[in-house]
């Protein structure tokens, strides 16, 4: 009988893949003084725009709601977006850069193949995501590495509601026992979201401040490492 993999889903966008890294391409259209804060603002909006239309039980994909986030943060500084500076922005989007710790992270899935079932778990569509493992300068040779992409495009609202998790434990087939799944992530709301749901987290802690997220005290994550790739080793041993 073959030993039981340790599944583990890792979110995408500010965990594997840094979405400050576009700032390289805002700084091509608006200069390198305003690149750095308009990346940080259209990733504010971007998320809040999740939260918000989840709540209002509305749904629109992550993509239009990536660049309508684009626009609000170019506003807010004054700016125009024309269409085609979007359109090449959001394909911009398709290619991040990961974090530096991630090749390492990689390489320790490959070698331990046998006993991790991984996957790339994101707010992302579908297309999105492909894109991004398919054309990420760092991530796309690695792809393999993932079982396979896991969205919310089918359930249509976006993390952290429980929906987005109970799709995720049915995708890895462990209805019947949740806790067997990991989800590695940067992002706090989704750490709390996975704890919500019965799942166990990993928090990806870059900015070395330890888990300072009190919206939920009781549902603190397992594993607080510095990178996804001492995650990995912390959630191998448990």
């Amino acid at each position: 009988m073959a030993a039981k993999k340790t599944v583990i889903a890792f979110d995408l966008y500010g965990t594997l893949l840094s979405t400050e890294s576009i700032a390289h391409e805002l700084a091509k259209i608006y200069g390198e003084d305003k690149a750095k804060s308009l990346a940080a603002l259209w990733r504010r909006y971007q998320l809040e725009y999740t939260w918000r239309i989840t709540s209002m039980g509305e749904y629109k994909s992550f993509s239009e709601l990536t660049r309508n986030a684009l626009h609000h943060a170019a506003a807010e500084h004054g700016l125009v977006v024309s269409q085609n500076n979007a359109d090449d922005l959001m394909r911009s989007y398709d290619s991040l850069h990961v974090f530096p710790e991630i090749p390492s992270a990689l390489k320790l899935l490959e070698d331990n193949s046998d006993s991790v079932e991984a996957y790339v778990f994101s707010n992302g569509t579908d297309e999105m995501v492909g894109n991004s493992l398919k054309t990420s300068p760092e991530l796309g040779p690695h792809a393999k590495r993932f079982k396979s992409l896991i969205t919310v495009d089918s359930v249509k609202c976006f993390k952290p509601d429980r929906r987005v998790y109970d799709h995720l434990v049915e995708q890895v087939g462990k209805q019947e026992n949740p806790s067997d799944v990991w989800v590695v992530s940067a992002n706090p709301f989704d750490i709390v979201g996975s704890g919500a749901a019965g799942l166990r987290a990993a928090f990806i802690d870059r900015a070395g401040t330890g888990w300072i997220d009190r919206l939920d005290e009781k549902r603190a994550p397992f594993v607080v490492a510095p990178g996804v790739d001492e995650a990995i080793k912390t959630i191998l041993k448990n």
